[in-house]
């Protein structure tokens, strides 16, 4: 969930409009509308935007410091300050190193040596011990017999009826949703009012984010889920097509 459905949950969840919260923030409703929908162009920077950021989520009963870090880790994370010493670090002269003659002596003696080395390898590899070959060293073929013993994988496993979700909400009060489908694409988006009962449906998942989770009843493929979680909670769930039992 981004931070904008982040602050616009958590307003839906404390009652409050976007006049009403703008009034106590100080900061324009155009503004919080278009930071809502996570567009945060009209704050005039990286350093208004994370100051609107902490005074909402002040405003709105959640840890400042907790969404102001969401909000740095969706767009591009804190920025680095420069230290003064990096800045103003004094140049320093760089040495060239004079080019030196190869060493001709020691070249030999490293070469000798490897030929000493490869002699007295090729005098033990004739002492009379077999020596393995390339072919020696091949593995071994896998019985054909081990293959065909594995048990085959079992025709009757059990897969969904349908790929087609079917989700029911009945609020008990006022509440948000955000409702997409499996690609993210987004179905509805804002405040059910108390005693309205809603139906989605989709292909393989529908997931859901709910501002107010006490105050709604879910239905999924026909079957009653009951009350997500508590009054004023904000939570995430999805739901897949139905699986049918094994008999």
């Amino acid at each position: 969930m981004s931070i904008g459905v982040t602050l616009a949950a958590a307003r839906n969840a404390a009652g409050m409009t976007v006049a009403q919260l703008s009034a106590h923030t100080r900061i324009r409703e155009t503004v919080i509308y278009a930071m809502e929908r996570d567009d945060f162009s009209l704050c005039g920077g990286d350093f208004y935007a994370r100051g609107h950021v902490r005074n909402i989520g002040k405003a709105l009963g959640l840890d400042p410091d907790a969404v102001v870090h969401q909000y740095d880790e969706e767009h591009g994370g804190v920025p680095r300050p420069v230290r003064a010493a990096a800045v103003f670090q004094a140049e320093s002269t760089i040495k060239l190193r004079e080019r030196r003659n190869p060493n001709w002596s020691t070249a030999m003696a490293i070469a000798l040596a490897i030929v000493a080395v490869f002699g007295v390898t090729r005098v033990m590899s004739g002492s009379g011990e077999p020596v393995a070959t390339g072919a020696d060293l091949r593995p071994s073929a896998v019985p054909t017999s081990s293959a065909s013993s594995r048990p085959p994988a079992n025709p009757k496993a059990a897969k969904p009826v349908s790929d087609l979700v079917t989700l029911q909400v009945k609020t008990r009060s006022a509440s948000f949703l955000e409702v997409s489908d499996s690609k993210g694409k987004q179905m509805f988006r804002g405040t059910m009012p108390a005693g309205q009962i809603s139906i989605w449906k989709a292909r393989k998942e529908v997931r859901v984010t709910i501002g107010n989770a006490g105050g709604v009843d879910l239905k999924v493929n026909g079957k009653r889920l009951g009350v997500p979680g508590k009054v004023g909670q904000l939570v995430h769930r999805s739901f897949g097509p139905e699986v049918p039992k094994s008999r």
